[in-house]
This record gives C-alpha cells, sequence and structure tokens, in this order.
C-alpha cells in the first residue's frame, strides 16, 4: 500500500515537472528584414554581387593559420619500437605456423607426406 502511493506521488511529480517544463516561454525570434519593399538601382545589384561573400571584413586577411610542427620524435621512436621487436615477431610467427604445420590432421601435410607415400 505504501509503495503504490509512493508510485502515485511519483507519477504526479514526473508530469507536473514535464508540463512546467513544457509550459515556458519560448525565446521570441528575430523577425527578418524584407527586402521586398526596396528597389534596388542596377549598379547597387551589381555592386553586391561584385562584394566577397566569405571575407567580411579585413580582418580575416591577417590571421595567419597556426600549424602544427611534424610530430618527428614520435615517428622516430615507432620505428625503433618496429625495428626492435619485428624479429621477435617474426620468430614467433615462424614458430607458430611450424607448429600448426605439424599438428594439421586434416589435409596432406609436407611431414606426413613421406611417410604416406612409403607405405603404399
Amino acid at each position: 500500500m505504501h509503495l503504490s502511493r509512493f508510485s502515485r506521488l511519483l507519477a504526479v511529480l514526473v508530469l507536473v515537472s514535464g508540463g512546467a517544463a513544457l509550459a515556458q516561454p519560448q525565446p521570441q525570434r528575430r523577425q527578418l528584414h524584407s527586402y521586398q519593399d526596396t528597389e534596388m538601382t542596377l549598379e547597387e545589384r551589381n555592386a553586391a554581387r561584385a562584394r566577397p561573400k566569405s571575407n567580411i571584413n579585413a580582418y580575416t586577411k591577417d590571421i595567419k593559420v597556426k600549424e602544427e610542427p611534424i610530430p618527428w620524435k614520435a615517428i622516430g621512436l615507432a620505428v625503433i619500437a618496429f625495428a626492435i621487436t619485428a624479429p621477435f615477431a617474426w620468430r614467433a610467427y615462424k614458430g607458430t605456423t611450424r607448429d600448426i604445420a605439424a599438428a594439421n590432421t586434416f589435409g596432406i601435410s609436407s611431414s606426413r607426406g613421406g611417410e604416406d607415400a612409403g607405405e603404399q
């Protein structure tokens, strides 16, 4: 019985808080200026078309984009790490392939090929 009261109270609180969140006033949207009322002359239209659309002011011409330097130390460290671990990885790969080839029970293996040929 206590649980049902709690669940009812929780449901009412959720509905009230959700309704309060939805009832908040929305921000006013700015009205766009209507250009249909104003007539532009041919010269004004040509001047508007000639203006650059991306660079609004001359400030963007002075901004220099900072280029990040190439991390040569990190690249060199990675090359050294790969050079050190490559022989060990190659030795492990060769040992594993030899073990798998020796344990191959399906098909013809190079180690079993001579035994089967001698028996026939």
